[in-house]
C-alpha cells in the first residue's frame, strides 16, 4: 500500500469517526445536560468539515500520483 493510499484511507476514517462522535456527543447533551459534552461535539464536528476540507485539496494536489 502506497503513502497516498494509507493517507486516504487515513483521513476517511479520521472523518467518519470525528463526524459520529460529533453525533453522539450532542444526542447525548440532550440527556445528560453537560456542557462540556456539547462543547466537543461541536469541535468535533467543525473538525469534521476542516479535514473534509483538507482531504479535497489533498485529492486536486496528488491527483497525479498512483496509489500503488
Amino acid at each position: 500500500m502506497s503513502l497516498k493510499a494509507f493517507h486516504l484511507v487515513f483521513i476517511i476514517l479520521s472523518i467518519l469517526f470525528s463526524f459520529v462522535f460529533g453525533i453522539w456527543a450532542v444526542i447525548n447533551y440532550g440527556s445528560s445536560d453537560k456542557v462540556a459534552e456539547l462543547i466537543l461535539g461541536i469541535i468535533s464536528l467543525i473538525g469534521s468539515v476542516a479535514m473534509t476540507i483538507y482531504l479535497f485539496f489533498f485529492l486536486k494536489k496528488f491527483k497525479h500520483v498512483s496509489y500503488l
